[in-house]
């Protein structure tokens, strides 16, 4: 009996040192290549993403550099560079993000980073779901080994690895590379960061024709804010999971747009959405787009996930928990939607999920009509959002394929229900829309840059005809026009307002509470989530 339980105590012991031993590989390893830097003056280190051999990436890539990053970080005797700066700098220069370089792309990264060295290295799949991971840390001036190591963890991401394009994105990732947004307050505004996660499996049309028409009702809402006395610029990101559509090796997951300010393309996005059943992984969603985005790592961004469906939290092959735990590392609120009754979502996990993530839980009913006042300002507001288009000025190529997309948009909006064209008018009326339209000529001059500069060749061909200085009228003419356009339709909002809320107060005296839409699900805990992080509404 004694040596039965000497047995079993040794078991037990053996189990409670087999969870930590792959936190204490790593951080040897960390350690290890760490002194690799004794004696260097500059301390600053990048961390590269760990392919494997041959170049292929899985999610396992990125999660070894996160977690490496963390523990060189957690040492405290080396400068890490954020992850979010090595990306913009590798997409800057059309670098992949693995650790394969050569000898002068590793003096070239040195250069502009300004760190003394990289690590890089490749992983190596082993039998009972472990994985080799092979380091090193390289000069970044002679592309000397410093220090090199070995360590072995548990393998607890499910994808295989695959070959990418330039990017080096995951297989987690198939669409696009993760792309850094420029970091806040480079223009002098503070940063709203959005990821939009939507199921469009075969039960969620209700959701999807929501999210079409309450768009931009959500992004004029948030548009409106104010901290320290502007309004914030808006990076809004798509995803999509749960479609059959999708592959099954990426989690049937897809980046339909990484972060960006047009919101012309977010919208052309939605409407490009389709319906199909499939297995819906909300964990592995939310980590992709934790790891995918090119999040700012300012703590003063406002920056948000919120995921919307109706299955079992817990689907898929990565833990919720975990995904969760590394958006919250990232100043990320997790906010889920789930799509059905508020006890059916709390018993399959959507609520834990929000509590973990700092955000909130909320459900509505897909298949609600949404109930519209209309306002006798709207139809003047709506036409002066079509004569806003007529300010704009095409410039080169690109500048044409966004004129076309700014008016279907303006169709597409016009032809759902919801108010989605008169908020989308007044959305058009905000600075952000239009500082967001780099491909329009109008808003490069307002922006300081000279009608001299522009290359007539790109203009239309009304304006190539025109001497300089009537070119240089006519462009301030459209400026001119917007300005005044703006003004209007904001007067007319603010009457607008007032009567919509009139209507709304009357309505709901007389109603029963309903069920809540999309728009009220995301805008009402991004009020009180943005409002923490200083940024201020009108109140209505």
């Amino acid at each position: 009996m004694r040596t039965a339980s000497r047995s079993l105590t040794l078991s037990i012991l053996a189990v409670a040192l087999a969870v930590p031993a792959q936190a204490a590989s790593l951080k040897s390893l960390a350690r290890k290549l760490g002194k690799g830097l004794k004696g260097e003056e500059n301390k600053k280190v990048a961390v590269l993403n760990f392919p494997y051999p041959g170049g292929a990436l899985s999610s396992g890539s990125t999660i070894v550099q996160e977690r490496l990053t963390t523990h060189l970080a957690e040492a405290g005797k080396l400068d890490i560079i954020e992850r979010n700066r090595l990306d913009a700098v590798l997409a800057e220069m059309k670098l992949e993000k693995s650790g394969i370089i050569d000898e002068k792309t590793t003096h070239e990264i040195g250069r502009v980073l300004g760190v003394a060295a990289l690590v890089t290295g490749t992983l190596n799949d082993l039998p009972e779901g472990r994985t080799e991971v092979n380091a090193r840390l390289i000069h970044a001036q002679t592309g000397k080994v410093l220090a090199a190591g070995m360590a072995e963890i548990d393998r607890t991401w499910k994808d295989p690895p695959a070959l990418t394009g330039v990017g080096g994105g995951s297989a987690a990732q198939p669409s696009k590379p993760p792309t850094a947004p420029p970091a806040a307050g480079v223009r002098g505004k503070p940063l709203v960061q959005l990821a939009i996660l939507l199921d469009t499996s075969n039960s969620m049309d209700g959701l999807i024709s929501q999210a079409k028409s309450q768009l931009w009702k959500i992004v004029n809402d948030l548009a409106s804010a104010e901290k320290g006395g502007n309004n914030p610029e808006l990076q809004v990101a798509l995803y999509e999971y749960g479609n059959d559509n999708l592959s099954s090796g990426e989690g049937f997951i897809r980046q339909v747009l990484p972060f960006g300010s047009d919101l012309d393309k977010i919208s052309e996005a939605l409407f490009g959405l389709k319906t199909n059943g499939g297995q819906e992984y909300c964990g592995q969603v939310i980590r992709d787009s934790v790891l995918g985005l090119g999040w700012a790592p300012e703590s003063d961004v406002y920056k948000a996930v919120f995921i919307a469906g109706n299955e079992p939290f817990t689907q898929g092959p990565v833990d919720f928990r975990e995904a969760v735990a590394q958006a919250q590392g990232k100043g990320i609120f997790v906010n889920t939607i789930y799509c059905g009754s508020r006890q059916s979502g709390i018993a399959t996990q959507w609520k834990d999920g929000a509590d973990l993530g700092g955000g909130e839980y909320m459900n509505i009913d897909q298949e609600k009509e949404i109930a519209v006042v209309r306002a006798p300002q709207d139809e003047e507001i709506e036409r002066l959002g079509r004569e806003l288009n007529l300010t704009f000025i095409p410039y080169g190529q690109l500048g044409a394929k966004a004129e076309e997309r700014q008016m279907k948009q303006d169709a597409a909006a016009a032809a759902v229900r919801g108010g989605a064209a008169v908020q989308r008018a007044l959305f058009k009326a905000k600075k952000q829309y239009s500082e967001s339209a780099d491909w329009d000529a109008a808003t490069l001059v307002e922006g300081g840059k000279k009608v001299a500069d522009l290359e007539a060749g790109q203009l239309p061909m009304d304006l190539q005809k025109l001497s300089l200085p009537e070119r240089d009228a006519a462009i301030q003419d459209k400026i001119r026009k917007r300005k005044e356009i703006r003004a209007r339709i904001d007067q007319l909002n603010k009457e607008r307002q007032a009567y919509v809320a009139q209507q709304e107060r009357a309505q709901a005296a007389s109603s029963p509470a309903a069920a809540m839409s999309l728009d009220q699900a995301i805008m009402a805990p991004m009020h009180r989530q943005a409002e923490a992080s200083g940024f201020r509404f009108e109140q209505r």
